[in-house]
């Protein structure tokens, strides 16, 4: 039972990072009925920007860059992170998407993807301001939060497993994430909107709703959700490096495929099922041996091609029927 709690706890972990990662997929095909594939990359550059801020407030500080950081530094890099990703992914879809609205799907995911390599790409060179280098191909630390490894004692003593400060927070900063995801979709003027675009595109424009702003204010609120799955997954690994949104920005989009793509509820249900499926798999033994640990990425892709073969709309997606 202390096994099953303890990979428990490494899956709301990883889980948390998937959700707020296809949560951005899923809000975006939603109102453009676009894959985002640069998604992944935002999800990047918002675990750099809180490892840079945690490193130039402990400069402020006169610490080393590599110092441990509190929990309010890690909070505020966190906003940091929202901010700056918030705006990256305000910019793309005003220079690389809307010009192309109206284009083929084909065109916009053509350009998804050349915006994903420009963005990776563009993270692996190395830039020098004040004697600080940024980005570069070298992997970036980031900081962990004091005393935030430490062990609950009450917790060994009682489950006999290991959790650390550092789990709350990455599950509690998700939670509220998530909790203020829905409030905003549901008891917000532009969350309403946002649902009747989702919901018919050319009859929303038809009731004067600004339909630039609101796909705008979606690619924001995704890329800020984004920012903080990046920074969380930081927390958890202890570096970043350019390419480290490929693989989890992969498995979030199997998680929003997995949940139902354009169904928000169902997007952050795929993205802790998928984790939990993903632990719990890979650690099956076979005398003493984890022989499926090698294939834990595989894991993904192949219930991505179960769900397409038998329930293609998702779990909790639903099934349109096409009229002619």
């Amino acid at each position: 039972m202390s096994e099953f709690l303890q990979k428990f706890v490494i899956a709301l972990n990883d889980g948390s990072s998937y959700a707020l990662i296809a949560l951005g997929y899923t809000m975006v095909y939603g109102v453009l009925r676009l894959i985002n594939f640069a998604h992944g990359d935002i999800f990047m550059l918002g675990a750099f920007v809180g490892a840079y801020s945690a490193r130039t407030m402990n400069l402020m500080r006169g610490l080393p860059p590599g110092q441990e950081q509190t929990f309010w530094m890690a909070g505020l890099g966190i906003v940091c992170a929202m901010a700056f990703c918030g705006t990256a992914g305000f910019t793309i879809e005003r220079i690389a998407y809307r010009p192309l609205r109206n284009a083929p799907k084909l065109s916009a995911l053509i350009t998804a993807i050349g915006v994903s390599l420009f963005i990776e790409y563009l993270a692996q060179m190395q830039f020098t301001i004040h004697g600080q280098k940024f980005f570069g191909p070298t992997p970036e630390r980031y900081p962990p939060i004091a005393g935030s490894g430490v062990e609950f004692a009450a917790v060994r003593r009682l489950l006999n497993i290991s959790i650390v400060p550092k789990d709350i927070l990455v599950i509690g900063t998700t939670l509220a994430a998530l909790l203020v995801l829905r409030f905003i979709v549901q008891n917000t003027r532009t969350g309403k909107a946002m649902r009747a675009v989702s919901l018919n595109y050319d009859s929303a424009k038809l009731m004067g709703i600004n339909i630039n702003r609101i796909i705008s204010f979606t690619f924001v609120l995704g890329s800020v959700l984004a920012a903080v799955g990046g920074c969380l997954w930081g927390l958890n690994r202890n570096q970043c490096e350019p390419l480290m949104g490929i693989m989890p920005g992969l498995k979030a989009f199997v998680a929003a495929v997995i949940g139902g793509i354009g169904n928000i509820p169902g997007a952050a249900a795929g993205g802790f099922l998928l984790a939990f499926i993903e632990t719990y798999i890979s650690s099956v033994q076979y005398h003493g041996e984890a022989i499926l640990s090698p294939y834990k990425d595989a894991i993904a892709f192949f219930l991505l091609i179960l769900v397409l073969l038998f329930k293609p709309e998702g779990i909790f997606g639903k099934s349109v029927a096409e009229k002619v």
